[in-house]
């Protein structure tokens, strides 16, 4: 049985992959290979059920012009410079030492310049998809390992960019034999002018169109329209560079990327997630369509010795890469174990190959599967990283977090009857504000290090670390505290820190934030005292349980919650904003964040005072002042700011960029 007609095609592809997507979701496979796999079953390859993957080839197409805005929406120029000794020495080390031993055997090997290069390029990289996914998943994001994998990870998907650039101009050059080594250079060098180009008139268009556009888009208030215009910009973009001749994600990864400089960037991700996943699982069911089962029985081993070989390749060169750098053991082997594989932008390169002739069908259907079968081990080499770690670095691995434990231990050790918060992100900033004004003391752990630095530098008792780990929740003197709240928004963090309080301090009253009620008999069974779901009205009751548990009057609970109902929008706004927060899509108070900024030597604002600030036309609140240990609340205007100084704020996020500007220059 054959479907011939692009509906027919559609439809039955998406039947059998939600049939299989809900059947691995038990097992806990990743979606993606599921897409391979249903390509493999259907394809030309397969039963056959479709004759011809050109009929959605079109549309599997901007499954990655998608995937490469959504990652330009991640990709901040500022990140870039914060995470620079990641991004550029992890991972520039990792992907030219890597690329050249590739390169280098493939010339051993005596295959051709082009497919030594398609070679080296596609196994230089590694899935961002999946490692991303299961590092989020497991709370690892912003753990030391989580962090550098996600610096390596950048620059990898940085050097996608040209490589998808060259791999057609290598195809255009081949198939021209009487093309000379010069013409090649020229039409390689003409290609990236073009791109080169792009990334200019993007640049410009980032600045002065594509933000004054959100800008009035989002006056309107209109979801319809605001996704209207996120579609728009992207096929926009995509259509530009296509028509100069280059790859059309290079335009969607410049707009994304302008676009992530802005603040609409949370809200156009959730608006264009849900054509992402279904368009790249459509590129990712024509890759299957070319992995040939018949390939896979003849040349079983060299598949399974490649994998193994280009998997060992690269975790050794990721663990040397960092052991330069001075990290320690259990980070670096986590690392390496984390971006082993090859991802998804090594399929794409590889299929890129084979349709412009750089390798031939039997080649490319061996290094296709090669690259499957990595990714497939994937998640299971990520979910027992630890595990792996601490088995082969077992010293290095214990101590990774004594310098963080020693610190927080120094600053807790005089805490008694204290409150220990896990999470600061918006409903443990709302709780902390509770505390504040009953005056119990506190203190938090965050894994978001931006959140941590900035609430830290506003004289918050706020630390960075994982709330799993028995020796850093030690340090903060659990033993003397009365209460302990977990505030994170990941079921598994919050069970994994659940089980370590259950451990080290069992008769402790815990309180936990909870999404949905659908995880409520889990918690409470994994020693939780208290479940309170999620929204504006759990974090009042949570607080409100917190305060009566702490022997506070049942009348000054009342008061602070009843207030608090009245002053519902200026509770929710003036948060430090971390790098995993969306701001929200209404502009208003609501969309307000709280920012320190320093005041240096050499500031415009060394000896005004804050009536010289124009707080009032930007519409920015000075909240505090914090001078040495100092923090002083709602300063007069009369007040003279210090070299040293540092000026709370409170505002929405581009009038706190302006206020920033004339702290430091006088001008905005």
């Amino acid at each position: 049985m054959m479907f011939d007609h692009i509906l027919f095609n559609i439809v039955f592809l998406l039947v059998i992959t939600v049939g299989l997507v809900s059947l691995s979701r038990r097992i806990h496979l990743p979606p993606i290979l599921n897409y391979i796999l249903v390509g493999a079953i259907v394809g030309p390859y397969g039963l056959e059920l479709i004759a011809n993957e050109d009929s959605i080839h079109f549309l599997a197409e901007f499954g990655i012009v998608f995937l490469l805005f959504a990652i330009g929406l991640e990709f901040s120029l500022s990140q870039m410079v914060a995470m620079r000794r990641m991004v550029f020495g992890y991972g520039g080390l990792q992907v030219g030492l890597t690329a050249l031993i590739v390169y280098g055997l493939a010339r051993l090997l005596d295959f051709s310049f082009e497919t030594s290069v398609v070679m080296a390029g596609a196994f230089a990289l590694s899935s961002t998809a999946i490692v991303i996914k299961q590092l989020t998943e497991q709370s690892e994001i912003h753990t030391r390992h989580g962090r550098a994998t996600v610096g390596i990870l950048i620059f990898q998907d940085i050097m996608a960019i040209p490589l998808l650039i060259l791999i057609p101009a290598l195809g255009m050059a081949m198939a021209q034999p009487e093309v000379a080594a010069e013409s090649l250079t020229t039409e390689l060098g003409w290609a990236f002018a073009k791109g080169l180009f792009v990334v200019v008139v993007m640049l410009l268009a980032g600045r002065y169109v594509l933000r004054p556009l959100f800008h009035e888009v989002a006056t309107a208030k209109s979801q319809e329209l605001f996704t209207l215009t996120v579609l728009t910009v992207v096929l926009a973009a995509a259509a530009f560079t296509e028509e100069l001749g280059i790859s059309m994600t290079l335009g969607a990864f410049m707009a994304g990327m302008m676009l992530g400089e802005t603040e609409y960037r949370h809200q156009i991700e959730a608006d264009i997630r849900p054509f992402q996943d279904i368009l790249l699982g459509l590129f990712f069911i024509t890759v299957g369509m070319m992995i040939s089962p018949d390939i896979l029985a003849t040349h079983l081993w060299v598949i399974l010795g490649v994998t193994l070989g280009i998997m060992l390749l690269k975790g050794v060169l990721i663990f040397a890469v960092m052991a330069l750098f001075k990290r320690p053991a259990g980070v670096n082997a986590r690392t390496a174990f984390s971006l082993a594989q090859v991802g998804e932008f090594g399929l794409v390169i590889l299929t890129l190959a084979i349709n412009d002739n750089l390798l031939s069908e039997t080649l490319g259907q061996i290094l296709l599967t090669v690259t499957v079968l990595s990714m497939m081990v994937t998640p299971m080499m990520i979910k027992y990283n630890g595990r792996f770690a601490q088995w082969l670095f077992s010293k290095s691995y214990q101590s990774d977090f004594a310098e963080l434990a020693h610190e927080l231990k120094e600053e807790s050790k005089f805490l008694s009857n204290h409150v220990v918060l896990t999470g600061f992100g918006r409903v443990g900033q709302t709780t902390a504000k509770f505390l504040q004004q009953a005056h119990v003391p506190y203190v938090a752990l965050d894994m978001d290090i931006k959140r941590v630095k900035e609430a830290q530098q506003s004289g918050e008792p706020v630390f960075f670390g994982d709330s799993s780990k028995q020796s850093l929740m030690e340090a903060t003197n659990i033993h003397q505290a009365k209460v302990a709240i977990i505030t994170h928004h990941d079921h598994h963090a919050a069970m994994k820190t659940l089980k370590t309080l259950s451990s080290i301090a069992p008769d402790l009253p815990v309180l936990v934030r909870t999404q949905d009620e659908s995880h409520l008999e889990e918690l409470l069974e994994a020693g939780a005292t208290e479940v309170v779901p999620d929204t504006f009205e759990a974090s009042i009751m949570l607080a409100s349980h917190l305060l009566m548990m702490l022997g506070q009057p049942p009348s000054q609970v009342l008061r602070l919650t009843r207030q608090a109902r009245q002053d519902r929008y200026s509770l929710l706004s003036g948060l430090y904003l971390g790098e995993t927060d969306a701001i929200p899509f209404d502009h208003g108070q609501v969309g307000q964040i709280i920012q320190p900024f320093d005041v240096d030597d050499g500031a415009w604002s060394v000896g005004k005072t804050l009536a010289d600030l124009p707080t009032q036309s930007l519409g920015v609140e000075i909240k505090s002042i914090k001078r040495g240990s100092v923090r002083g609340d709602d300063p007069a205007s009369s007040t003279r700011l210090r070299a040293g100084d540092v000026v709370i704020a409170q505002g929405l996020p581009e009038s706190l960029e302006k206020l920033e500007a004339v702290i430091n220059t006088g001008k905005f």
